[in-house]
């Protein structure tokens, strides 16, 4: 599932196969506003150098900071600042709507700019450590993916982004490895 702060993260894109390709998205106009549109946020297209530098620098601790949390190492008071630094820079207001089932109390963001944005995407990753658990966000196993993921089994067992894609590629990588060493012991035994 993929949440909020997953998908900014994930903007750093590197190709899941093993090939040469990455891709930094953060910087694209197209995926700028097809993040913005997925998630109900607002900010102008393109973001700014400033801006877009900010964002580089957020996404990148922010994934340190999940790669950690993913290791078991706890969340530290410095985190916790850095957290709230992000989250202080986002103003938002409260407002009355009425929904289907009656009324509602919603967080409305007072300002639409790319901070407003990472100050979400620090709130749903604060969000993710106090309903969920800092040990079931993971790093796919795969070593070329590099994707960051929250872990909803109930068995907490999922090593892969994806088990279709990440899974399967990396069960015939260890298959055709293990048919290499039967292979090259085979021809040691002649």
């Amino acid at each position: 599932m993929d949440r909020l702060w997953t998908d900014f993260v994930n903007s750093d894109y590197h190709d899941w196969r093993g090939g040469n390709r990455s891709e930094d998205r953060l910087g694209k106009s197209s995926w700028q506003q097809d993040f913005l549109n997925r998630w109900q946020l607002e900010a102008q297209v393109p973001a700014s150098t400033e801006e877009e530098s900010t964002m580089r620098s957020f996404r990148d601790e922010l994934q340190s900071l999940a790669i950690r949390l993913s290791a078991g190492t706890p969340l530290t008071e410095k985190d916790q600042a850095w957290l709230n630094d992000f989250m202080r820079s986002g103003g938002v207001i409260r407002r009355l709507i009425s929904q289907d089932q009656g009324l509602d109390v919603k967080l409305v963001p007072i300002h639409a700019h790319w901070f407003q944005v990472m100050a979400e995407v620090a709130a749903d990753f604060a969000l993710t450590l106090v309903e969920g658990e800092g040990k079931r966000i993971r790093c796919c196993d795969n070593p070329d993916c590099r994707w960051v993921f929250y872990d909803d089994t109930r068995s907490r067992t999922q090593k892969y982004c994806d088990d279709k894609m990440c899974g399967n590629l990396m069960k015939v990588r260890r298959f055709r490895a293990k048919r290499k060493l039967e292979s090259s012991e085979k021809k040691n035994e002649v």
